[in-house]
């Protein structure tokens, strides 16, 4: 799963229908569908969660790590397409026998649905802006071909999450470097400036769900005939 990216304009993509900020728009919605007296709380706890999610971004932007620019360059734009993790379930499906075969297909099928989760219902429901690297002083060393997707949630940062979860599960002597392989494509979303940390987030989480259900499912006892 990966997010489209290149020099498209906004109205040739999803962006165009992306709203900022997205806790407004969230919560005027919320309060559409529920008739009556308006969510203020609700507004007022998405907009804090939004004003922390921004000062985050600024505060990662605000590192002062140019050893780090390039190998993190490198590590976003080869997650694009889910490129190592087609490559690590076809590695695992050649070499690892039957374990191997289970667990490159659990993760195959926690790409695949997590891909439809969010760039369907999640991206279109949420609608969020990528970041402006520019007014928020992303250092352009740092940068790399902004997607033209929505930016909530992290694609690249779910589908290695789900990945990583689904593997790991049926390999647990994978688990830890999968997983420390996703946290570094999840932190190089916001590194290199291309999402805000609760897309991240959500991404990963999102990611991690999906993954352990694709797990279990390609586990589950076949039942005799």
């Amino acid at each position: 799963m990966s997010e489209p990216v290149g020099a498209a304009s906004a109205a040739a993509g999803p962006t165009a229908e992306a709203r900022e900020p997205v806790e407004d728009w969230l919560a005027q919605r919320i309060a559409d569908a529920i008739p009556g007296e308006q969510p203020e709380a609700l507004l007022r706890a998405l907009r804090t969660l939004g004003r922390w999610d921004r000062r985050a971004y600024e505060a990662v932007a605000g590192w002062s790590t140019p050893l780090l620019d390039e190998p993190m360059r490198h590590v976003a734009q080869l997650a694009n397409h889910s490129k190592p993790w087609i490559a690590t379930a076809a590695v695992l499906a050649a070499f690892g026998g039957r374990r191997g075969r289970n667990a490159a297909l659990a993760g195959a099928a926690a790409i695949a649905a997590t891909s439809f989760v969010v760039n369907q219902p999640m991206k279109r429901a949420g609608a969020r802006l990528r970041p402006d690297r520019h007014a928020l002083q992303v250092p352009t060393p740092r940068w790399v071909p902004m997607p033209t997707s929505t930016s909530f949630p992290s694609g690249h940062s779910a589908s290695a999450a789900a990945f990583a979860a689904a593997v790991g599960h049926v390999m647990p002597e994978l688990r830890l470097p999968l997983r420390v392989a996703a946290a570094t494509v999840a932190l190089s979303r916001v590194y290199t400036g291309v999402h805000y940390p609760g897309d991240v987030v959500v991404g990963v989480a999102t990611g991690f769900v999906v993954g352990r259900t694709a797990a279990r499912l390609v586990l589950r006892p076949t039942p005799p005939r």
